[in-house]
């Protein structure tokens, strides 16, 4: 355990970090998830699944939770699944 105050602090601010970081790949693959569900299913608004889709694969990059290969990995399966 921390013995120091600064490592009791430095503990919480990486529990906290740690769980906004999950909370936001969370969010990213429920997008992907949503937008690929309405591709295949044609229902609803496609576009906007898709944009939102994008805007957190985008912002996950962004932030360093995932590469950046990763990202445009991502965007691309999704365009390709969209155009066929």
């Amino acid at each position: 355990m921390a013995n120091s105050k600064q490592a009791i602090k430095r503990v919480r601010q990486a529990h906290n970090v740690t769980d906004r970081n999950n909370a936001q790949t969370s969010k990213m693959r429920t997008a992907i998830k949503n937008a690929l569900k309405a591709i295949e299913s044609g229902e609803g608004d496609v576009q906007a699944l898709v944009n939102e889709a994008y805007r957190q694969i985008d912002r996950s990059a962004n932030r360093g939770l995932i590469h950046a290969n990763k990202a445009s990995r991502e965007k691309s399966r999704i365009a390709q699944l969209l155009e066929a």
